[in-house]
């Protein structure tokens, strides 16, 4: 007798985005790896990276809570932040016990399973590499911007983007986890600085283009100021292309209902705007476009429908 296994999805990404998307995609009987960047260096993650020498916790803490099967009150205390008037102020629990523990352990990719085990995480999460990454921008005008944080506040235009030390290893797990995918998800996230760093770590990205899985990628909603401005959906993977070895895509999934237009003034202020469709031009590109209602509204700001985006990836994975 044959035994049935779980379809295998991988999503590659950070920020906000990858969490948004895990929270639906666990509620579907699917292996889930997410791939999730070590680049940041902005607050909390980012005294805890500079004090400790370890990898940034904070990405990685919030994909664990997204997968946690654990009771509300366990993932409020893991994701509590101090506000305080001493050196834990600003701090989450969440990123302290994972220094904790990699200190404990003397790995961060162990650290990171034997937290999964603690919050019973409903899938794999692993770093794109095994130590902290800086990532570098090199802008139009020749001058070069230095840390994840900084970049998206340079005032300029970015020609690229590029990982110090250039030759980081991903685990071999990660590896191995792209080859057996069914399904590879890239984003939704800060082009630039969420997903570009996992693809830049060379290995990674070339076991992405030479996968087997089909390849989707979840374009953001809106553009953003100085990373983004003014893309439209191409413009976004044209981007990827640029510092990627290969044209890797099948289709990419976009959002075609209306963003209400006081929102959309309320993002204009931050010089933000719905993405365009350039059907014709990602089409030129060999990629499939599908196309739903896939904004939710939470608050003033939209983000992706995490039970919507979950339903559909799970349908690609049938088909």
């Amino acid at each position: 007798m044959t035994i049935q296994t779980q379809p295998r999805i991988v999503i590659i990404g950070g920020g906000t985005g990858l969490p948004v998307l895990l929270r639906g995609l666990k509620k579907y009987d699917v292996d889930i790896t997410a791939i999730v960047t070590v680049a940041d260096d902005g607050g909390s993650s980012g005294r805890l990276r500079n004090e400790m020498q370890i990898p940034p916790p904070g990405d990685i803490r919030n994909v664990l809570a997204a997968l946690s099967d654990v009771e509300p009150l366990v993932e409020e205390m893991f994701q509590h932040r101090f506000k305080t008037a001493n050196e834990l102020s600003g701090h989450s629990l969440g990123n302290l016990i994972l220094a904790a523990m990699t200190s404990i352990t003397g790995n961060f990719s162990h650290a990171i399973q034997e937290m999964s085990r603690v919050l019973n995480v409903r899938g794999k999460v692993l770093p794109a590499a095994n130590r902290s990454v800086i990532l570098n921008a090199e802008m139009e005008d020749g001058s070069i911007v230095s840390g994840e944080s900084k970049i998206p506040f340079s005032g300029k235009k970015i020609k690229r983007v590029y990982l110090n030390p250039e030759n980081v290893q991903p685990l071999p797990e990660t590896i191995q986890e792209i080859r057996q995918a069914d399904l590879i998800v890239i984003g939704p996230g800060s082009l630039y600085t969420s997903i570009l760093p996992n693809l830049l770590v060379k290995e990674l990205g070339q076991a992405v283009c030479e996968a087997k899985a089909k390849k989707v990628y979840i374009c953001n909603l809106m553009t953003q100021a100085g990373e983004t401005l003014n893309f439209t959906a191409s413009d976004h993977v044209k981007a990827i292309y640029d510092h990627m070895d290969c044209a890797f895509m099948d289709m990419i999934l976009i959002n075609n209902e209306e963003i209400p237009p006081e929102i959309e003034l309320r993002y204009k202020e931050e010089l933000a705007k719905p993405v365009q469709f350039d059907f014709e031009k990602l089409s030129e590109l060999g990629i499939s476009v599908v196309q739903e209602k896939i904004a939710n509204l939470e608050g003033n700001v939209i983000r992706h429908d995490t039970r919507k985006v979950a339903e559909i990836l799970y349908s690609l994975l049938l088909k």
